[in-house]
């Protein structure tokens, strides 16, 4: 029955893929992305992989597809056909680029193999000694914010860099007249059931992403999880009511504040460690035994994520509209002139 359960959803992921590259409607394109995204969360929950499906599924059918969307105004809904192609060239590179993947896999274990390094040493050693070492129940945690510490950390940094390349590459947003906020992206807040629903939801989806925060030591979850849950519910708020109203609460200066100091809470984390005596992001020094340190050490890394991350969503977002309220207001000038 799992099998056929496999198959089913691997047969959906290569047609959800085709018409992925078929069509050239970007809004239909975006839709099946998500749907891609949540088959494939699907696919990770068969394989007990709960904390990677709880990711796929907030990241990839969650805020991407939010994102896509509000940046869907800066290009049109439909893809414009390319003036010259060049098909022997992509396949070439497509080719070449997998065959030099090919041959990097001849030297990597065998799928599934018992005996491979990490099998042999890594998961072992995590699946037997999390618990006295760390004293939390879900592993995933424990390797993610205590023995990958410095991984996890720099993945924190990535995504602060992420922000500060969004704004780089498209400005920062100018100040703007009262009078002009109100044209910033389409607000649907003359649909009342949008409205209705919204109003409805947000408060509990604000409230889970607390939950999954602050419960990602004993079930899935994190701070990477809770920043996007979050992230979602304001963008969704903003899309709704308007983008102006949102900016009224999350001020563009505050959250690039909050984006850098998540880093900055989880770097001092790891500085308070090493200035104790011990190993950089070494959380044993935090209480008075090892697996409450650890504890205590854990909250705090996961908050730095979830701050860092909820705010480099919202800059994202927020910095697309302000580039789709400068496109229509040039616009509307061109067409006064």
């Amino acid at each position: 029955m799992e099998m056929l359960v496999d198959v089913f959803l691997l047969g959906l992921l290569v047609a959800t893929a085709v018409a992925i590259s078929s069509t050239k409607d970007l809004f239909a394109s975006i839709m099946l992305t998500g749907l891609y995204s949540l088959i494939s969360a699907a696919f990770f929950v068969l394989m007990d992989a709960v904390d990677v499906a709880f990711t796929e599924a907030a990241v990839g059918a969650g805020i991407s597809t939010l994102l896509m969307l509000s940046c869907m105004k800066l290009t049109g809904q439909y893809e414009p056909k390319p003036h010259r192609h060049r098909r022997l060239l992509g396949l070439v590179v497509v080719s070449v680029t997998g065959v030099l993947l090919l041959f990097g896999t001849l030297d990597t274990p065998n799928f599934g193999d018992d005996h491979s390094p990490i099998q042999d040493h890594l998961a072992p050693h995590y699946l037997t000694k999390s618990m006295e070492e760390i004293g939390i129940p879900n592993v995933v945690t424990s390797v993610l914010a205590s023995y990958r510490g410095f991984d996890t950390f720099g993945e924190t940094v990535v995504i602060l860099t992420a922000g500060i390349g969004v704004l780089a590459l498209l400005g920062f947003s100018p100040k703007r007249q009262s009078d002009d906020l109100d044209s910033l992206v389409a607000p649907m807040h003359h649909q009342k059931i949008l409205r209705v629903v919204s109003k409805l939801l947000i408060p509990p989806i604000l409230l889970f992403a607390l939950y999954v925060q602050f419960h990602g030591d004993f079930g899935p979850g994190g701070g990477f999880q809770a920043g996007v849950i979050f992230a979602a519910a304001i963008i969704l708020y903003a899309m709704i009511f308007g983008v102006h109203v949102a900016r009224q609460v999350f001020r563009d200066g505050a959250i690039r504040l909050l984006a850098a100091l998540g880093v900055l809470i989880y770097g001092s984390v790891g500085l308070l460690s090493f200035l104790s005596g011990k190993n950089f992001l070494d959380y044993s020094v935090l209480s008075d035994t090892p697996q409450h340190g650890q504890h205590w050490g854990i909250m705090l890394v996961e908050m730095g994520v979830g701050i860092t991350v909820a705010a480099v969503m919202l800059i994202i977002f927020f910095t697309f509209s302000a580039r789709v309220d400068k496109r229509e207001r040039d616009g509307d000038e061109n067409q006064r002139q």
